[in-house]
């Protein structure tokens, strides 16, 4: 995968971020992260018999969203996985060298603010988008290294609860999976793919 993918989801993101107008009753949110992953499929190289289930894994990473005074915003969200494929579950029981998952989604958020957009407040809200999912596997003792750069989408839901005007936390669930590229010389001709995993997140969020 070339580095179209990634500079067309990346410019994507940019555009719809700063192309958001700016208006006095909407929020910028910045939300540092941490989590685990868990409940997936580590099949991404098409053997048929490497359909081993991963352990849990921590994450961590960041999202930049908008939200405007009604329900509905916008949000970029960056987040990576170390040792992402190391002792995993199953009947193959495989593990590998350094591996890591790299996830980078332009998404629509939907949510209703309670108690106002001011000091206390409660705001549960539902997520979706698409983006970039990469992924990488260094064999022991750099034997092979194997990377995989595919689109991928993610749908979840969570809620972000504010303590003051600036500063509150949010906690989520997101179900991530790739989409394959059927037709490599066409950017956009994609099918649903077999790599997929779910993730939980908390963390803090500033308000401006």
């Amino acid at each position: 995968m070339s580095g179209r993918k990634l500079i067309a989801t990346a410019s994507l993101i940019v555009i719809t971020l700063v192309a958001t107008p700016s208006k006095a009753a909407a929020d910028w949110l910045m939300t540092p992260y941490v989590g685990w992953n868990w409940g997936g499929s580590a099949n991404f190289i098409n053997f048929e018999d490497f359909d081993d289930e991963f352990e849990q894994r921590a994450n961590f990473g960041v999202s930049l969203g908008w939200m405007g005074a009604g329900v509905l915003g916008l949000e970029a969200d960056l987040g990576f996985t170390p040792n992402f494929f190391e002792n995993t579950t199953g009947s193959g029981n495989f593990q590998f060298g350094d591996s890591n998952v790299t996830t980078l989604m332009g998404n629509l958020i939907v949510g209703i603010p309670i108690g106002g957009q001011h000091g206390l407040g409660f705001r549960p809200y539902a997520v979706g988008g698409i983006g970039l999912i990469r992924l990488r596997v260094d064999g022991p003792d750099d034997f092979f290294t194997i990377t995989s750069n595919d689109w991928g989408v993610n749908v979840g839901a969570g809620a972000m609860f504010f303590i003051t005007d600036h500063f509150g936390l949010r906690g989520d669930v997101r179900y991530f999976r790739s989409l394959e590229d059927n037709e490599p010389d066409n950017l956009l001709d994609v099918g649903i793919g077999d790599f997929h995993f779910w993730r939980g997140a908390v963390g803090a969020t500033f308000r401006w």
